[in-house]
């Protein structure tokens, strides 16, 4: 299990790029979340209310750190114009070392 510093990822689907964008500056503003990357358009296919749907989504992608996931995730759902969002944490494993520590730093209100 990650510790508190563990640098993560959450991966989070919207229904459009201004959704995910409001999103993701909302999280970075709020130091839940270092830094967030937009990709849109991306084509999802998923089964709700029993009948199989092909959308066009946004993904967001932010870097935060173990002990801000929860409240990163309250305040997605707080911000999110679905009924149930995706938001999945992915741990990191490795990587730039200086960039890791920038995520921590960021998520810990220490830097700009």
């Amino acid at each position: 299990m990650a510790d508190d510093t563990s640098v993560m990822l959450l991966y989070v689907t919207a229904a459009s790029e201004d959704d995910a964008a409001r999103i993701g500056r909302a999280l970075v503003e709020e130091h839940l979340c270092a830094c967030a990357n937009v990709l849109s358009p991306v084509r999802s296919f998923y089964r709700w209310d029993g009948r199989i749907q092909d959308e066009r989504e946004a993904v967001l992608i932010a870097k935060t750190v173990a002990g801000q996931v929860e409240a990163a995730t309250v305040r997605i759902k707080e911000l999110h114009t679905y009924e149930v969002p995706c938001v999945v944490a992915l741990p990191i494993l490795g990587g730039n070392a200086e960039f890791l520590e920038w995520v921590a730093a960021e998520t810990r209100g220490e830097r700009g």
